[in-house]
């Protein structure tokens, strides 16, 4: 995508370098999951990197979409700010939580002018510094020959360059690409692999998109292996290298799986965002780094995402509930015979048939997987990405996938994903589920033994014969379908419009439920929030008891689902 030279760095160019990243981290992704042996060979650092910088670009576009329906544009300020928040909530992994610190450290830097339009290539020098800095400041035991060292190796080169944003960021990422080269030199593991650091790698291609975004010109992008590297720059092919792709081909024997090689490492990857305050966090850190390693701490402002590898994931999640308030818990084991152990991972067979479906609470996170589906959990204000679907749709491991985004918001994001997946071989069918309750009635008339269409049929059908109902507090004044609504009010939403505005939850509930079994029903399902009484349930039974004989009723817990209820008819 060709781009207009420009000498500053404003919030346009923050846009448009986040566009040009993504796609370069898309187009490298694979290549760089392939390379990724340190700090375990566990194949993912590619798709870490992409979902976290999928996370930064949505946030920027969000602020920019804020700005269309009004007078002005955003700042450079809002811009960063934007990219960082959305970095640090969608941070994947190891490699994932480092970047969203880069450019927290970046942000720290650009928006220090408040209102300022944009800044010169002075202002990137110092911005790139922080980064560099920040990122070593917040993991627990720094290595050389990592995406830190390569941070480093662009501040220092940036340092040292004089002109414009496009000049400086030019400088930046050629001398990342020198220290990417060297990385198998300073850290055991990526010699033996005969492969450059995977999470350098990454760093390479966003500085090479920043290039791009100033200049309007592509960079050359890094290759995987040094000896590779090496030929570019001696204008030699990649195949007249001794050792070149085939080294990266067999990178993954046993002897060079293990994290160190020589020892195994912990069993679980924990990662959580993190309500909590700064004293509270250093003492979370504290108690982290005793427990195991890769130990990632980032954020700041009472918001914070935390990486660790350790065998007791409890006390690892334990450790953040008694810092504050820790959420979006996600937990990956490892497993025997892994990439700790340099054991060979038996391939697993794929599934004919599976369900991937966006939840929006732990409660019923814990329903779908009961009933064999493939979760994404969805917290309020942080729907998922594209890539984070994709990626759930991989883990299901299955020929045919059947996907229920639950959000009508998130329509368009479910068709790109399906999209993605369609073109890795895998058959999908989206069905356009707009609550969850739709999809628990999806998921209840679900048969894998069906042929494929005749079961995606029947789970249109099932889903599009749910209504749907939410309960939610409004945060402010405003105007809705039903009339004026003050903040504080209980707002009844029925199929998307708000129908009922009330001072009390189980009084609007039982309108809602009053004005849904109007049009008939045979099945009521109640999906209980945290927020809501602890009786609301009760009543609605009771009140559906008396009134609707031929009605019955299941109730969930849906634990933190942004809503105080959910309730569907069909």
């Amino acid at each position: 995508m060709a781009q207009v030279p420009q000498t500053f760095l404003d919030a346009l160019a923050v846009r448009t370098w986040c566009g040009l990243a993504l796609g370069a981290l898309g187009r490298a992704r694979e290549e760089i999951d392939a390379i990724n042996v340190y700090p375990v060979a566990d194949g993912d650092t590619g798709t870490n990197l992409y979902l976290t910088l999928e996370s930064a670009a949505t946030a920027v576009e969000a602020v920019f979409a804020g700005y269309e329906t009004g007078a002005g544009k955003p700042s450079l300020a809002d811009a960063v700010h934007a990219m960082a928040h959305g970095a640090l909530i969608g941070a994947r992994g190891n490699s994932g939580t480092i970047l969203a610190q880069l450019l927290r450290g970046m942000a720290q830097v650009l928006a220090e002018g408040g209102e300022a339009a944009h800044i010169d290539g002075a202002g990137l020098r110092l911005a790139l510094r922080r980064a560099a800095d920040s990122a070593w400041q917040a993991v627990a035991h720094p290595v050389e020959g990592t995406v830190l060292t390569v941070a480093s190796a662009a501040a220092e080169a940036a340092e040292e360059a004089e002109g414009d944003c496009g000049t400086v960021a030019r400088a930046a990422y050629e001398g990342a690409l020198t220290a990417l080269a060297a990385t198998p030199g300073q850290l055991p593991v990526l010699g033996r692999a005969g492969v450059v650091d995977a999470g350098g790698r990454g760093l390479v291609a966003v500085l090479g998109a920043l290039v791009e975004a100033f200049t309007g010109e592509a960079v050359r992008e890094a290759p995987a292996a040094p000896e590779s590297l090496a030929a570019e720059e001696s204008g030699q092919a990649p195949d007249a290298v001794s050792g070149g792709h085939a080294r990266v081909e067999s990178m993954c024997d046993a002897d060079l799986c293990a994290e160190g090689s020589e020892n195994g490492g912990p069993a679980y990857e924990v990662i959580y965002l993190l309500e909590a305050g700064d004293t509270a966090v250093a003492r979370l850190r504290e108690r982290l780094d005793a427990l195991g390693d890769s130990l990632v701490v980032v954020g700041g402002d009472g918001l914070w995402n935390v990486h660790v590898h350790v065998d007791d994931a409890g006390a690892a999640v334990e450790a953040g509930v008694e810092a504050g308030r820790p959420y979006r818990i996600r937990i990956t084991h490892f497993g025997l015979g892994d990439v700790h152990t340099g054991g060979e991972r038996p391939p697993r067979e794929r599934a004919q048939r599976a369900v991937v479906a966006v939840v929006p609470g732990e409660g019923l996170a814990g329903l779908y997987t009961e009933a064999g589906a493939t979760t994404v959990l969805a917290r309020p204000g942080e729907p998922p990405a594209s890539g984070e679907l994709v990626q759930a749709v991989r883990r299901a491991h299955a020929r045919e996938v059947v996907l229920l985004p639950n959000d009508a918001e998130l329509r368009h994001t479910a068709a790109a994903a399906a999209e993605q997946a369609r073109a890795e071989g895998i058959r999908v069918a989206l069905i356009p589920t707009r609550s969850a309750v739709q999809g628990i009635a999806a998921l209840a008339v679900h048969a894998p033994d069906r042929r494929f269409d005749e079961d995606v049929v029947q789970m249109t059908a099932a889903a599009g014969a749910t209504r749907y109902a939410e309960l939610v507090v409004a945060e402010r004044q405003s105007w809705t379908t039903a009339g004026i609504c003050q903040a504080g009010d209980v707002l009844g939403l029925i199929d998307g419009d708000v129908a009922v505005i009330g001072p009390d939850v189980t009084a609007t509930a039982r309108t809602v439920l009053d004005r849904m079994l109007q049009a008939g029903g045979e099945l009521v399902t109640l999906v209980v929030g945290d927020g809501a009484p602890e009786t609301v349930a009760e009543q609605l039974e009771a009140r559906v008891r008396e009134s609707y004989l031929a009605v019955d009723t299941v109730v969930y817990r849906g634990g933190r689902q942004g809503t105080l209820l959910l309730i569907g008819v069909e």
